[in-house]
């Protein structure tokens, strides 16, 4: 049983899919992120799932599994039981499924195995604390210090730049979740060893940096609570009227002051992020 019926449906489908495919080859299903840490959103949250089998999966069945099972939200990374005993540094890369496509090559990373050890949700397979799963917090932390520059503080660089994709983005309600919880999570990773959710990240967020930044934390608690901020156009037009509509729902009087706070917060969480990894 999973914390939601959409999420029960996916998980039906996608065994169904695979069992029909390839008899035997997924021998474990496990949840991690949203669904594993009690925020799942039913509009806006995808289903991530770490798949587990005994050898490497033969060349195309993936491909043949997610192209049948289409647009369904459901992301995640194919692993063997040995990797899971493993360093990822040492794993290059394994395939993983995201927006309906199979990437063969695709790059894995601590914060998945940490989640899985802690939090995985079994669909199929021994439970979490039944398996021998890599763990080495000084890892997951150096992980999570390079991951603030290589991916946080280009993202905020370029939003600052009105007119580029995540410029735009910014404007909207998902890139406010986004980028306020994104970096929030990887804050709380550093202080605490742990992993935690977007709504807890922006929670701890709020009783942890300084009262200017209250404002955009709430305003990303409240989107995210609402499960309505989509990464597309679409959702970014329909935005417009939290801030303008009567009533007015959104805590800005404009996306420009907000996109304003959004990126003021992350480069400021970036900052302190870097420095609770200096002081360890």
């Amino acid at each position: 049983m999973t914390p939601h019926p959409k999420i029960d449906a996916i998980v039906e489908t996608y065994l169904t899919l695979a069992d029909a495919e390839a008899p035997g080859l997924v021998e474990g299903l496990y949840l991690e992120g949203s669904a594993a840490l009690g925020d799942y959103r039913p509009g806006a949250s995808d289903v991530d799932f770490v798949a587990v089998t005994s050898q490497p999966p033969p060349a195309g069945v993936l491909e043949r599994i997610h192209t049948r099972l289409g647009a369904h939200p459901f992301d995640g990374v194919y692993l063997t039981w040995d990797d899971l005993g493993r360093d990822p540094a040492e794993l290059g890369e394994r395939p993983q499924a995201h927006a309906g496509r199979l990437n063969r090559r695709g790059s894995v990373n601590p914060v998945t195995w940490h989640t899985l050890a802690r939090h995985g949700l079994t669909c199929r397979g021994p439970k979490p604390e039944e398996l021998k799963i890599w763990n080495d917090p000084g890892a997951l932390a150096a992980w999570t210090d390079r991951n603030l520059d290589l991916y946080w503080r280009r993202l905020v660089t370029r939003a600052w730049r009105p007119f580029t994709p995540w410029g735009l983005i910014c404007l909207g309600g998902y890139g406010t979740v986004w980028v306020v919880t994104g970096v929030a999570r990887l804050h709380y990773t550093l202080a605490t060893g742990e992993i935690t959710s977007k709504s807890k990240a922006a929670r701890h967020a709020r009783e942890t940096f300084p009262e200017r930044w209250h404002r955009v934390v709430d305003e990303a608690l409240r989107l995210r609570e609402e499960d309505t901020a989509l990464p597309s156009a679409g959702s970014v037009i329909a935005g417009l009227g939290d801030h303008f509509g009567t009533p007015r729902r959104s805590l800005y009087g404009s996306p420009f002051e907000r996109r304003r706070d959004v990126l003021g917060f992350g480069d400021q969480a970036i900052s302190a992020a870097h420095a609770l990894y200096r002081a360890r």
